[in-house]
């Protein structure tokens, strides 16, 4: 299914979230000016690495762009193609305002990059060998997710779910949607094995759990769990 429009409101403007996806956006056109070999290199200068992270392994110097603690910060803001750059920032378009309202602009920065750097050790401390770099924003994303679940799961998503030859739209709650997302992303990761078929499955589980946990610590005080209030927060 894939979501298009939330039913909840904001009393904020969501500047980091607009921020964060015009950063990603710039990024990624960044690096279709690169063309190629170039493109590929600044994926391996500025992706995570596992084996470059735990120290099994070296980039050759001419590749080197930042320390490797430092690409789990830069590889949130690299995409490996239109459609892997569009389905995140459509999440995070419809989810991340949210989230930024119910804590503010300067947690929801904090919140977005720590969540982002737990996705990624998640995925690279199953296999710290790994030489494949890993890109995207998507386990930032999962963060901003699981911390949805926890605060808005009575909130109606409006979602296009195929049926068939067809596409039908429907108004669930925020629970079934990324409750489904979050089971979707467990069957994937057993379903590629250790590899991940290309996705870092791990990355999406590590982020989305840890969301759910820092969203107890980084909302603001009156911002009650579970939906237990409807309306906008004053």
């Amino acid at each position: 299914m894939i979501p298009l429009h939330d039913d909840n409101p904001t009393t904020i403007k969501p500047v980091v979230t607009v921020g964060l996806i015009v950063a990603c956006a710039l990024a990624f056109l960044w690096q279709l000016s690169l063309g190629q070999p170039a493109g590929s290199k600044a994926v391996y200068s500025l992706g995570m690495i596992p084996a470059v992270l735990f120290g099994d392994r070296e980039l050759p110097p001419n590749l080197v762009l930042v320390p490797p603690e430092a690409t789990l910060i830069t590889s949130m803001f690299l995409h490996g193609g239109w459609m892997h750059l569009i389905g995140n920032m459509l999440y995070l378009w419809i989810f991340g305002n949210n989230i930024e309202d119910a804590m503010g602009h300067g947690r929801f920065i904090v919140f977005y990059l720590v969540c982002g750097v737990a996705a990624a050790l998640a995925q690279a401390s199953l296999d710290q060998t790994s030489v494949i770099p890993m890109i995207g924003a998507s386990g930032a994303i999962s963060g901003v997710l699981g911390a949805y679940l926890v605060l808005y799961p009575k909130a109606r998503v409006m979602v296009l779910v195929p049926l068939w030859i067809f596409w039908r739209i429907f108004h669930l709650p925020a629970m079934a949607v990324l409750g489904f997302w979050f089971v979707l992303q467990f069957i994937n990761a057993a379903l590629a094995g250790e590899g991940g078929g290309g996705v870092a499955w791990w990355a999406h589980i590590g982020g989305f759990a840890a969301g759910m946990a820092l969203i107890l610590v980084f909302r603001h005080k009156h911002v009650p769990l579970f939906g237990r209030r409807r309306g906008p927060w004053r």
